[in-house]
């Protein structure tokens, strides 16, 4: 039976390349995005929804479109998320910027994980699903010119040790991928600094990450190879997380 996966953030960049490559593996895959229309066709067995998860009526709407078409849910990839519009100090950043980063990265992937684990936990069978939230190295690095960010990843690691913990009896799997340097739409703006930064030896991989990469680790975390898993948090980032002299 083809799998069901739902994708948020599949717009662009990591949120796309997990959609792709679920695709790729033969799911089903619904995805949403705050685009208005899929700007690059993935075709094949690809849904499109244009929202926000941020917006609990968008969410309700994202998985009603999947259970209306295929009837189950069996994978939920959290991509989603944004960095601040500008980056701000610490000491003069605004409560505005905090909650927008906040609603949309931490409140929608709780929200939205909440609303599709109690649909998987219908689901048949001993395994009844996969949870992945893709959060960011800023979960435990500081950079005080982003702090809303980094707050708002340090979120989905414990949610992600929360539904790990309460979805285990149901043998749903919830796990986080952390990703470091990715070069996507939201590194683009910084990408000078971060070739200086590479350059300079701060990853022993030292490139740049593509949102394959991560996408890779999805793939590994959803195809039913890592059985005995769940709360956990995979480092896809060159190396950066390494403590080195």
């Amino acid at each position: 039976m083809k799998k069901i996966a739902l994708v948020t953030g599949a717009s662009a960049g990591i949120g796309r390349a997990s959609a792709k490559a679920l695709l790729e593996c033969g799911y089903a895959v619904i995805g949403m995005g705050t685009r208005e229309k899929e700007t690059d066709p993935l075709g094949g067995e690809f849904t499109y929804v244009s929202g926000s998860i941020a917006e609990g009526a968008d969410r309700e709407r994202f998985v009603k479109t999947a259970l209306d078409k295929y009837g189950r849910i069996d994978v939920l990839v959290n991509a989603a998320g944004v960095a601040p519009k500008v980056r701000a100090d610490v000491l003069t950043m605004s409560e505005e910027s905090y909650d927008r980063v906040m609603g949309i990265n931490t409140k929608g992937t709780l929200f939205l994980t909440q609303l599709v684990a109690n649909e998987m936990i219908k689901n048949e069978g001993e395994s009844k699903g996969t949870i992945v939230n893709i959060s960011s190295i800023s979960a435990y690095t500081s950079s005080p010119n982003r702090g809303e960010y980094c707050i708002s990843k340090a979120g989905v690691s414990m949610i992600t040790k929360l539904f790990a913990d309460r979805l285990a009896e149901y043998g749903i799997a919830v796990n986080e991928i952390r990703p470091g340097i990715i070069a996507t739409d939201m590194t683009s703006g910084v990408k000078e600094k971060y070739d200086t930064l590479i350059d300079g030896g701060l990853l022993p991989i030292k490139r740049w990450g593509n949102p394959e990469d991560v996408a890779a680790c999805v793939i590994a975390l959803c195809n039913g190879s890592l059985p005995y898993i769940t709360g956990q948090s995979f480092d896809v980032d060159g190396g950066f997380h390494l403590r080195r002299l």
